[in-house]
């Protein structure tokens, strides 16, 4: 069984890398620098800046174990090569409109690199699903928490 792909756009992936190498060149040799300090100290068990640069480095080898193995499995995609711009593919700009007529402007981007209060949503989320592979003028339903909800594609772009 091969590892599942994560898609990301390549800002997202530059994104990824650059918090990947800030935690490995920057904050770990701090914690590092810290903790060789206090152990030098004496008594460990009552020693605050040790406990606490023992828990930090935790945190960090966590999250760089983690930023490794999404790294590993990204394909990055560039979003203007899409074959086919006249549909919803990752990637895309979607302007919807609901039933009263209210607009939303999303981007179907990685998973890792969404965040809704801007408009990026996660490619498997279930708006993103729902608008995958459609045209200007589909009709997509998504089931929400509070019911399900129509959407017209209003436009598409890859720009």
């Amino acid at each position: 069984m091969s590892a599942p792909t994560n898609p990301i756009t390549p800002a997202g992936y530059a994104a990824m890398k650059a918090r990947y190498d800030h935690l490995l060149g920057k904050e770990r040799p701090e914690i590092v620098e810290i903790l060789s300090w206090a152990a030098g100290n004496g008594d460990r068990s009552e020693n605050g800046d040790y406990l606490y640069g023992r828990k930090r480095m935790r945190e960090i080898d966590r999250e760089l174990a983690y930023l490794a193995r999404r790294m590993k499995a990204a394909r990055v995609i560039e979003p203007g090569e899409q074959p086919d711009k006249n549909r919803a593919f990752f990637g895309a700009t979607v302007t919807l409109a609901d039933e009263d007529d209210n607009e939303k402007v999303v981007t179907l981007v990685g998973d890792d690199e969404q965040d809704a209060g801007i408009g990026r949503i996660g490619w498997s989320s279930p708006l993103a699903r729902a608008l995958k592979g459609a045209s200007v003028g589909d009709l997509r339903s998504v089931r929400l928490p509070g019911g399900d909800k129509e959407w017209e594609v209003i436009a598409i772009d890859y720009a």
